[in-house]
């Protein structure tokens, strides 16, 4: 799809200066946009690189415009300002990258339902679809093939779940969810007791509870409570691979990169946000709108609203403190090595003297 600076900005009802009829045939990041492409400028540093930018023409956050009129005041693009540039280029994205039509194929004959599960009206169910006996699907569900459904789980309205996801028993899915391919919920927590030089596995009988609009990445595993239920709450958003452990209970909205780990029975609030590969020991509470860092490791409670970042996890200033401190390392084994030689050179000349002193007596 192709269209032009007039369209666009009738589309985003915002002024536009520059090539008006300038054709957009794409959209692209600062420094990959050519000259028939669209990209947009949301912070300082993307400001910067625009003078590197071959683009046809720009979308600029509302509170740059003073910064971007004095750079580029003879611009060779045309450019757009809206008070949020971000959101205006994933319209005009989606407007030249308008999504793939899937096919309104039904309850496919080939998949496997049992005759005692129950589907909603306007279900789409793919080939090699599992669907075990007391499940219950609502209305708009879309399972995509090889995902397997195991006895009595409940599955809300309008979910969709990718290829090759796997749903033990008694799983219990809420309005709006999107599960990608090769996720697995339910499965048995890691959880044994020690006897006679054996491990015994303990029985996991609880359950995965997940609320409202809530997203889970592709490779993801969270699983089944001992007794009760492993909970994921409303609009929490899970990336590729992570690890939620039995019994855990996540607040709502909260966010995980990808790899972070979980032990067990990990409570956190809302809004709580942890980088890639953060792993967290077993039995911790994370207070609302909690962050920690990438790789951070975190063995206590982290209280609410704080930035925690390393391992041990600590909090954020008090970390970059310990990090400076070791990059001075080096420099400070040098002036010691300095200071022993010094050492070395007056105890030496103390000896010296000692000596005289005692051959003039």
């Amino acid at each position: 799809m192709s269209t032009t600076i007039e369209w666009i900005a009738q589309e985003l009802n915002c002024p536009a200066k520059g090539n008006q009829r300038l054709e957009i045939h794409g959209a692209e990041s600062v420094l990959k946009a050519g000259p028939h492409d669209i990209t947009f400028v949301g912070d300082e540093l993307n400001l910067k690189r625009l003078k590197s930018s071959n683009a046809g023409a720009v979308i600029v956050d509302k509170r740059l415009e003073e910064s971007f009129q004095k750079a580029y005041e003879a611009a060779p693009f045309a450019s757009l300002t809206i008070v949020d540039a971000q959101a205006a280029f994933i319209k005009i994205l989606q407007k030249l990258r308008p999504p793939r039509l899937l096919p309104e194929i039904g309850i496919s004959p080939r998949a496997d339902i049992s005759d005692q599960a129950t589907l909603g009206e306007n279900c789409h169910i793919y080939p090699q679809v599992t669907i075990c006996p007391g499940v219950r699907i609502g209305n708009n569900c879309r399972i995509y093939p090889g995902v397997y459904i195991g006895d009595n789980c409940v599955i809300g309205d309008d979910v969709t779940i990718h290829a090759n996801a796997v749903l033990y028993p008694d799983v219990k899915i809420a309005n709006r969810v999107l599960i990608h391919a090769s996720a697995v919920l339910g499965c048995d927590g890691f959880g044994y007791r020690f006897e006679n030089g054996h491990y015994i596995k303990i029985p996991h009988l609880g359950s995965v509870r997940i609320d409202d609009d809530v997203e889970i990445g592709a490779g993801t595993t969270i699983d089944r409570g001992m007794i009760g239920a492993t909970v994921i709450g409303e609009g929490t958003k899970i990336d590729n691979q992570v690890m939620i452990a039995h019994n855990c209970e996540i607040g709502k909205h909260n966010a995980f990169a990808s790899q972070v780990g979980f032990a067990g029975s990990i409570i956190t609030g809302d809004y709580v946000r942890c980088a890639g590969q953060v792993g967290i020991a077993d039995h911790v509470h994370i207070g609302d709108r909690a962050t920690l860092g990438a790789r951070a490791g975190v063995h206590r409670d982290i209280p609410p609203g704080e930035i925690h970042i390393g391992t041990p996890a600590a909090p954020e200033k008090e970390q970059r403190k310990i990090v400076m401190s070791l990059r001075k390392v080096p420099e400070m084994r040098k002036q010691l090595r300095e200071l022993e030689n010094q050492v070395m050179q007056l105890a030496q000349q103390l000896e010296e003297l000692q000596k005289q002193e005692s051959d003039q007596s």
